[in-house]
């Protein structure tokens, strides 16, 4: 059976799988990125678990994977296959597609940014299926976007297009991983909501999980923890739209799991706010934490696609 590797690296672990033409799973597989062992340690991880899926599908189908595709966090230079810079896996200009292919080989490679490979995924087959425009915006440890236009994901100029976390929101507010302060993703991220929860309620180890519960339990200072996020996400989103006009606004990642305890007040604070701009439809993402591995499937058969036969 003719199929493809997708692999999702994020900052902890590694989602893996065998993808078939049609897009279904043939097999997944997960493990530790083990950045606490060095950015070279972790390239070689990512190395061995792609030749693993590459043997696997020699052994299983009876022919090796025809491409293969990876997606990385940080800044990602697509058109090279550089892996630029990963601020949570150490790295610099790693050639990741040279490299795989070589270990894979010789096989066709494709190199995406993750949360823009995940965004093609929500576009194509996830909940925004259909969207001719739409930003998806995963609430993870920080924000990040992804523009989808005519079934494509833009990357802007310089690979930099959809980094939305990195709207001032807060002018002078908390200092940011990127040297600014007040950004979007120092307020609005799952990670920014489990800091302030675990300052109101004393507790170190509650997350935005615990949060979002006490928010629906009617828990007070859970709700001012809850909405202070959720005024500053709209912020965000409201400068978004302005720019972009989407027609659907995805909204992925952890925080979004809180469901309606997000969702019902997002949709109102955004609401609030736009003025003459068009209300896009608001969502939960539907692939979960599967759309940057299906992304990945994604772009290798796009590469696939793409190639002119000899």
């Amino acid at each position: 059976m003719k199929h493809v590797i997708a692999l999702d690296v994020g900052g902890t672990g590694m989602k893996a799988a065998l993808v078939a033409e049609d897009g279904s799973l043939l097999h997944e597989a997960r493990r530790a990125t083990g950045r606490d062992r060095g950015p070279e340690a972790v390239v070689e991880s990512i190395l061995d678990f792609a030749a693993e899926l590459h043997a696997l599908g020699v052994q299983r189908y009876g022919r090796p994977a025809s491409a293969a595709g990876i997606a990385v966090p940080g800044i990602v230079d697509a058109e090279n296959g550089l892996a630029v810079y990963a601020a949570n896996l150490g790295w610099r200009d790693v050639p990741l597609r040279e490299l795989a292919g070589s270990r894979l080989g010789g096989i066709p490679v494709a190199l995406g940014h993750d949360v823009r490979t995940g965004g093609l995924a929500e576009g194509r087959i996830g909940a925004g299926r259909g969207a001719d425009r739409f930003l998806f915006v995963p609430l993870g440890t920080g924000i990040a976007g992804a523009i989808g236009i005519a079934g494509r994901i833009e990357a802007g100029a310089h690979g930099y297009a959809g980094e939305i976390g990195h709207i001032v929101v807060r002018p002078g507010g908390p200092a940011c991983g990127c040297g600014q302060h007040g950004c979007l993703e120092t307020l609005a991220s799952a990670a920014a909501v489990s800091r302030a929860w675990a300052t109101a309620c004393g507790d170190p180890g509650a997350d935005a999980a615990d949060c979002a519960r006490a928010v629906a339990a009617g828990d007070s200072r859970a709700h001012q923890v809850w909405q202070a996020a959720v005024g500053a996400l709209a912020d965000g989103l409201v400068t978004a739209l302005t720019l972009l006009d989407p027609r659907m606004l995805i909204i992925g990642g952890g925080l979004a799991e809180a469901g309606e305890t997000l969702f019902t007040p997002l949709r109102t604070a955004v609401r609030e706010r736009v003025t003459f701009q068009r209300l896009p439809h608001i969502v939960p993402a539907a692939l979960g934490d599967t759309a940057g591995c299906l992304g990945a499937g994604l772009l290798a058969w796009d590469l696939l696609a793409t190639e002119v036969p000899a």
